[in-house]
């Protein structure tokens, strides 16, 4: 489903903005404005990295013959089986669109598995079954809402969802039984914008833990009743605290959480729904507890830590409540940790540095690492993709009468010569992380280019502390642009670097942080990459898609209210065009519904009508992010010919 309302508003923009266009040319679904063409030489050079791919864990197969998984070897990511470490990948979903999520149901009477899907990348995923006897898939869901967050009960006979069916705002929990599985009750509906998701059942299925997300540093946790609907809270009303709950134990008297009560991190808590006391498990880790899974018979789990951008992973007993850390397993970037059916060994994706995203599982006995699948590098050698370093440098303000460190990470060649041209990037989120790992994009401009990449973890950012993470919020939004400004001044003071060659780039709120770094730093940039960034903070948040709505103002303000209103004008970057003297290229999925393409067209718009230099790209079947492989090609192209011509000629 596509917003009209978002394109009554880009027809508007449009008739503006092209009068100041002087070139449009359209390559299959991409519409690029005033971008030169690709040399072929540049084209060639691409090749190998264009050609990279990954392999995500996605499930278990039944009775653990084997592994579903998703990777792309057409146009976009599908779902595969493998049913040996090493074995050939059999293809099973065929997609316009790309599928990378599943679950297999429980109950051996069917024999298949759930998963979502969008249309262009606008987000609102539908359910449908995939029948595993005749290799057909089946739309469950009713093909306008928004789904998300499947959770099977023990026996297989149900599952819980969420669904923004009811008004298109709401996030809601609904269960839908396999006997009619179209069919979904509304269970957990409190309106108001809410945010509700399930997540584990009880040992017997009476019961189903549900979680509440109300902000970035805040949310609840609660037990629903699924035959009297009734929803009990399992933590106290705390402003500005996490709780999470993740799984029932064996006796269905005790549940494990996630929560930073009196902590700066998240923390694996173990809670007594009788006398209501909690039992902290992790105290001892001062960083974020993340990923969880728990076996089939309740006896034990495992977790993931981010300790700095690199996840570690434990072993937790169950039966004692001890953990240990399971060294054999690659520290990088951990995903979608599952047990087996056996309960003997655990699957999961693992990306690093110098490595994509590959699937691994663990005989947790001996601790034996097993490889599923060695993706492709495109011909080229993994050991000479970038390196990393982990840098900090000091900010403007202080801490404890000591000037604050911004963390960040450094992407360099091997050989590190003096006066090498930098990019900083800057991510998303806000409340997101930049964490180390393999980039096609990052790794052509090092090794081809030997551009430096800088990526900054500003204020504001998650995996530092639930401090740290509030440090950017509504009034203090451009504090985190003046970390960029010191990061800046660290890159003048450091002679391997080149302080008259520095371009930003950002995606989301990193767009809109790219955007304000040109609007004050302009006269210390070279160039600026925007991609589906928030131009105008009113604009965004009155167009944005209404189950967001809610959720964003809690980050960025109400824009309702007048005083907020007046300072999110003031700080927006389309107000202030006239200050971005550099070349800016700004990129846009034309289906996007967390940045409308409104955002990007007006930026555009500004810049033109002010005689600034900017290129433009539209996909047309995109939504936010670029995830088929024709679009990402041309769209990463496009961006090194961008920073060629302007950050090193």
């Amino acid at each position: 489903m596509i917003n009209t309302t978002h394109y009554s508003v880009l027809f508007l923009l449009l008739v503006g903005y092209f009068a100041f266009s002087q070139d449009t040319r359209e390559i299959g679904n991409l519409v690029l404005e005033d971008i030169p063409e690709i040399p072929e030489n540049l084209q060639e050079q691409y090749q190998h990295y264009q050609n990279v791919r990954s392999a995500q864990f996605v499930d278990w197969l039944p009775g653990g013959e084997g592994i579903l998984m998703a990777t792309r070897f057409g146009n976009t990511s599908q779902l595969h089986t493998v049913t040996e470490p090493g074995g050939s990948r059999h293809q099973i979903t065929f997609f316009k669109e790309p599928v990378s999520n599943g679950s297999f149901c429980p109950n051996p009477k069917y024999n298949g598995f759930l998963f979502t899907k969008d249309s262009g990348g606008n987000e609102f995923s539908q359910i449908f079954w995939y029948d595993r006897d005749t290799g057909s898939s089946e739309l469950l869901s009713d093909g306008k809402s928004r789904n998300f967050a499947i959770s099977w009960s023990n026996k297989g006979d149900q599952f819980a969802f969420t669904s923004t069916r009811k008004n298109g705002k709401d996030m809601d929990v609904h269960i839908s039984k396999m006997a009619s599985p179209k069919t979904a009750e509304l269970k957990v509906d409190r309106g108001n914008g809410h945010y509700w998701t399930a997540s584990r059942w009880s040992p017997d299925d009476t019961k189903l833990l549900i979680n509440q997300y109300k902000s970035n540093v805040e949310s609840s946790a609660h037990i629903l009743d699924v035959e009297s609907g009734e929803l009990t809270p399992l933590n106290t009303d705390q402003e500005n605290t996490v709780f999470r709950a993740l799984a029932w134990d064996v006796t269905g008297e005790n549940v494990y959480m996630l929560s930073n009560e009196g902590s700066e991190f998240d923390n694996l808590i173990k809670f007594n729904i009788k006398n209501k006391k909690y039992k902290s498990l992790t105290t001892d880790i001062s960083w974020d507890v993340e990923d969880f899974t728990i076996s089939k018979d309740r006896t034990k789990a495992v977790f993931s830590v981010n300790e700095n951008g690199i996840e570690t992973v434990y072993f937790l007993d169950l039966t004692a409540d001890t953990y240990s850390q399971l060294a054999s397993i690659p520290k990088g970037q951990i995903d979608n940790l599952a047990f087996s059916p056996s309960g003997k060994e655990i699957a999961f994706g693992n990306r690093t540095i110098q490595s994509t995203t590959d699937v691994y599982s663990l005989q947790l006995e001996n601790k034996t690492l097993t490889r599923w699948t060695a993706s492709e590098t495109g011909g080229m050698n993994a050991s000479q993709f970038p390196e990393i370093e982990f840098i900090s440098y000091e900010t403007f303000d202080n801490v404890k009468k000591e000037k604050r460190k911004i963390p960040a990470v450094v992407y360099r060649p091997k050989e590190v010569k003096e006066k090498m041209p930098v990019v900083i990037s800057i991510h998303g989120g806000p409340e997101s992380q930049h964490v180390p790992a393999f980039r096609s994009l990052y790794a052509y401009l090092v090794n081809e280019l030997n551009v430096v990449i800088i990526a900054p973890n500003v204020r504001g950012s998650s995996g530092y502390g639930k401090t740290y993470l509030s440090l950017d919020n509504v009034e203090k939004r451009e504090e985190s642009v003046k970390d960029i400004g010191a990061l800046i001044e660290w890159i003048k003071n450091n002679p391997k670097y080149d302080a008259d060659r520095i371009a930003v780039i950002g995606g989301s709120y990193g767009g809109y942080m790219s955007l304000a770094t040109m609007v004050h730093y302009s006269d210390q940039l070279r160039c600026g990459i925007d991609l589906f960034g928030i131009s105008n903070f009113v604009s965004f948040l009155e167009r944005t898609e209404a189950y967001r709505r809610d959720l964003r103002r809690a980050e960025y303000g109400d824009e309702r209210d007048p005083k907020v209103r007046k300072k999110l004008e003031e700080i927006s970057p389309a107000n202030h065009a006239d200050q971005i003297t550099k070349p800016l290229f700004v990129l846009q999925g034309a289906n996007d519904p967390r940045v409308p393409a409104s955002e990007s067209e007006q930026m555009v718009a500004s810049i033109r009508k002010d005689g600034g230099k900017v290129w433009y790209l539209l996909a047309k079947d995109e939504g936010h992010g670029f995830r088929k492989k024709e679009n990402r090609t041309v769209i990463d192209q496009a961006i090194a010919l961008f920073l060629k011509e302007y950050l090193l000629e």
